[in-house]
């Protein structure tokens, strides 16, 4: 006997599988939404669907958000909102986009991460990192501002660690943000460059001629610094002809920017990854662990033991800013008469004197600002200490220690330690997997940029640099899982 038509129609609906029926939803919307709004003649009400269909966009090809996001970022712009608030555009909304993309992704099923990367000790620590910061809100002297600083690293960590696993399938996959972001990078360089020649790259003009994308000199060159690991290996992964001269090409812009930025700790930063890349190859990198933090323990005993630190005070009258010239700037920096030098000085024995109030605690993730001033020495005041941008101990480790206590910097020096010691492993075991080992070298070199900026400034929170700390870390775990994967390459 002949089915029935409803039969039919209920076979028929059941064969359906889920993309046709969201399919079939969306044309619903559409059309109910499109006769509502000729009915009632208020286009408005077109959109319920129209944002639906984007939604459901976001969620199937968020990668795209990815991508646009690191092509732009070389162009963001900070702009004022109300209450003395801050955004800086088009980055932080993508950002916040893409961090709901990915969670939806994850929660929906769309993308999914191995058991063994949720338990690697580098996300386990981050994990422990937020929960800590979380639980030191509640002793904050500022508990709104330590929120917001928790909040913000939900969306640097989701989108950028996390959504780099989700994308990064094969160690192709790695080279793709970075053309996007060496594009960008290389525009803005071109933008800069052609602003400075027209004062002869004079080192008094670098931060003009930065304007509007970039808030100083140092976000800039930390930016092409931490690129150039990342465009190296990218040269070597290919073997197109074309497509190394592009990459060459692409270094020597970013590499002239750097040059003509003037900036000291950016400068030295590509040596310093060199020096790791021995020292990594030597299998030394627990030596060179070992050997900074006896350094470090020694030097700060030694330095407050019966307040020798008051021996380092600078001279008010003689600390000067040589902006005219680069020479006299460098000379001014081993004399101890930069007075960006020396502002740091102030600022560090403000913070010293506050992990001795607060040594647990802290005062709380982002109020290093204005709560030092009250532990400032005035034998250490500068002409700059007013402090008018509002910045912090030009120290990411001290500044975790001031404000996050003890367990803060801890973690986030284990966070440190772990991925270096990792990196070295990864890149010993890579040794039969030359793909595997380029992304290796290139996450962990940048890792090593971005790690000796944070000595001098606070560089995690910023749009064009924590991204990429994030996006290295997440590159080492992704390594580990594909030399796992492959069982030829056991460990040597």
């Amino acid at each position: 006997m002949n089915p029935s038509v409803n039969e039919r129609l209920g076979q028929w609906w059941r064969s359906l599988e889920g993309p046709q029926l969201l399919f079939m939803g969306f044309v619903a919307l559409l059309l109910l939404g499109g006769a509502a709004a000729a009915l009632a003649e208020m286009p408005a009400l077109l959109l319920p669907a129209v944002l639906a269909v984007g939604l459901t966009v976001a969620l199937v090809e968020w990668r795209w958000i990815y991508y646009t996001l690191f092509f732009l970022l070389p162009f963001t712009q900070e702009i004022s909102l109300f209450g003395g608030l801050s955004m800086d555009v088009p980055s932080e909304p993508l950002m916040l986009a893409l961090t709901a993309c990915v969670a939806g992704a994850l929660m929906l099923g769309a993308g999914h991460l191995p058991r063994r990367e949720w338990v690697h000790p580098l996300l386990v620590i981050l994990a422990l990192m937020v929960l800590w910061t979380a639980i030191d809100t509640i002793f904050s002297v500022d508990k709104l501002k330590s929120f917001k600083y928790l909040l913000a690293k939900g969306w640097y960590i989701t989108p950028f660690l996390l959504g780099t696993l989700l994308i990064v399938r094969q160690p192709k996959d790695a080279w793709r943000f970075v053309v996007l972001y060496t594009t960008g990078a290389c525009l803005s360089v071109l933008y800069v460059v052609s602003r400075h020649a027209t004062d002869g790259f004079s080192f008094a003009k670098i931060n003009w001629a930065l304007h509007p994308f970039f808030r100083n000199h140092v976000i800039y060159a930390t930016m092409l610094a931490l690129l150039v690991p990342f465009v190296w290996y990218a040269m070597r992964a290919t073997q197109n002809l074309t497509a190394r001269l592009v990459w060459r090409i692409a270094l020597g812009i970013l590499l002239f920017g750097l040059l003509t930025s003037f900036t000291r700790a950016s400068i030295l930063s590509i040596p310093i990854a060199g020096l790791f890349y021995w020292v990594m190859r030597l299998r030394l990198t627990k030596v060179l662990l070992l050997t900074v933090a006896v350094s470090t323990v020694l030097g700060v005993a030694y330095v407050v033991t019966g307040d020798r630190y008051m021996e380092y005070a600078p001279n008010y009258e003689r600390t000067v800013f040589n902006g005219k010239n680069f020479e006299k700037h460098l000379e001014a920096t081993y004399k101890m008469q930069d007075v960006s030098g020396m502002e740091r000085i102030y600022r560090w024995v403000a913070a010293a004197r506050m992990i001795g109030d607060k040594p647990l605690t802290g005062s709380g993730a982002a109020t290093f600002y204005p709560e030092y001033k009250r532990y400032t020495v005035r034998s250490f005041r500068t002409y700059v200490s007013d402090n008018p941008e509002k910045s912090t101990t030009h120290n990411y480790f001290l500044l975790q220690l001031a404000e996050q206590g003890l367990p803060g910097f801890l973690l986030f020096v284990t966070l440190i330690a772990t991925a270096l010691l990792a990196g070295e492993n990864l890149y010993h075991r890579s040794r039969q997997h030359p793909e595997v080992r380029r992304v290796v070298l290139a996450a962990l070199l940048s890792f090593v940029v971005i790690v000796f900026h944070l000595t001098l400034n606070e560089l995690v929170e910023v749009d064009k640099i924590g991204p990429v700390f994030f996006i290295c870390l997440a590159l080492l775990v992704r390594a580990d899982s594909w030399l796992k994967e492959a069982p030829a390459l056991k460990e040597e």
